[in-house]
């Protein structure tokens, strides 16, 4: 069984438009509409049941779609429905803790220790490396990956009991020294958000970040909320042998590290308004994009705080990709503010569906 959260899913190609050429059908079509091209190589080739790219470029808004949202109806993805982003919910929760840094109530190059007393074998372990992965930190979601999906379907969890989970494993490096994507870097992260506030996350979430920017379908469910709000395409997972609607469960089991419920133009409009300086101050937004090499499949990478350097065709794209049961998204920044976010109603392994993802979102920007 496939791994329950994918966060380090950001793969690609060395050369995004030559790919885009290779693997579609009808070169010219690609080139009149690379977008709809390479969103039906994932539902065709790739046999992704559905896709949609929403891509805002100023005030003018595109919706592509490819597939089903519904493999009973046949229907399309809604336009803009609610769909679960996974590690995108990362960027949200490195934006509040940088809301507290500039508030001065927490210090990036701090020890967890001293928010989270006793949390953490290793007191060395900063916030800082907890927001970039260089913590050592292991992955708590490596244990899940050969659960059963109906397992966690009403499981859910507790903060305290996901962190419990990795530390049973031995530190991955020393902090500091390397890179390794842990989705249990998250779950420190958002536990230090509620211990420094006194509020929970998902409060903070909305108070901060949900409300000022009126993303009104944005939120990061709480314990026992399995609903995904409707209009919103099926999202499925195979399950003996069949694909299975898996929209409602328990996302607790991902809570900080991927819980986050949303649309794609809410997510357009959050990243829109943190990369173009409105929602962190100047040195907390240079803090975010101050990268490290990082292991995403793309020459060039680089990971931040909370957000992904990805190099594209046109310059560089900033964002991150998000994998959780039922949804795959990679959302973002190109050059010259073009925001771009696509869905897959499925989370596949496959590292092909991974570039091709990769160089829809790489035309979505760029073209």
């Amino acid at each position: 069984m496939r791994k329950f959260l994918r966060g380090k899913r950001i793969v690609a190609v060395g050369t995004l438009v030559a790919l885009l050429a290779a693997t579609t059908a009808a070169p010219a079509l690609a080139a009149a509409d690379p977008v709809r091209s390479g969103l039906d190589v994932l539902t065709g080739q790739d046999g992704v049941p559905g896709a949609e790219a929403v891509i805002q470029d100023g005030a003018r808004t595109r919706v592509v779609r490819s597939g089903t949202g519904d493999l009973a109806t046949g229907k399309p993805f809604p336009r803009d429905g609610s769909y679960r982003a996974g590690s995108v919910t990362k960027t949200f929760v490195a934006t509040v803790v940088l809301q507290l840094v500039a508030e001065g109530r927490v210090r990036l190059d701090a020890p967890v220790e001293r928010y989270l007393p006793g949390l953490l074998p290793d007191k060395r372990i900063t916030v800082r490396q907890v927001l970039q992965h260089t913590s050592g930190l292991p992955n708590y979601t490596d244990d899940l990956a050969d659960v059963d999906p109906e397992t966690l379907r009403h499981r859910g969890a507790e903060p305290e009991e996901l962190v419990a989970m990795a530390l049973k494993h031995p530190a991955l490096f020393p902090p500091g020294t390397s890179w390794s994507y842990s989705n249990t870097n998250y779950v420190v992260a958002g536990m230090l958000v509620e211990r420094v506030t006194g509020h929970d996350l998902s409060g903070e979430i909305a108070r901060r970040i949900t409300g000022p920017l009126g993303l009104r379908d944005t939120y990061l469910p709480r314990r026992g909320d399995e609903r995904l709000p409707s209009p919103h395409a099926v999202g499925y997972t195979p399950i003996g042998g069949k694909l299975v609607d898996f929209s409602d469960f328990d996302a607790t089991i991902a809570w900080a590290a991927g819980g986050l419920v949303t649309t794609p133009s809410d997510v357009n409009r959050f990243y829109g308004a943190l990369l173009g300086g409105r929602v962190l101050r100047k040195a907390e937004l240079a803090e975010m994009k101050r990268t490290v090499p990082a292991d995403l499949g793309v020459p060039g990478a680089g990971y931040g705080l909370g957000l992904g350097s990805i190099p594209v065709s046109c310059g560089e794209f900033w964002g991150h990709e998000g994998g959780i049961i039922g949804f795959t998204n990679l959302a973002g920044v190109g050059p010259g503010g073009r925001r771009a976010t696509v869905v897959l109603n499925e989370n596949p392994t496959p590292a092909d569906t991974n570039a091709h993802l990769l160089a829809v979102t790489d035309a979505a920007v760029c073209s």
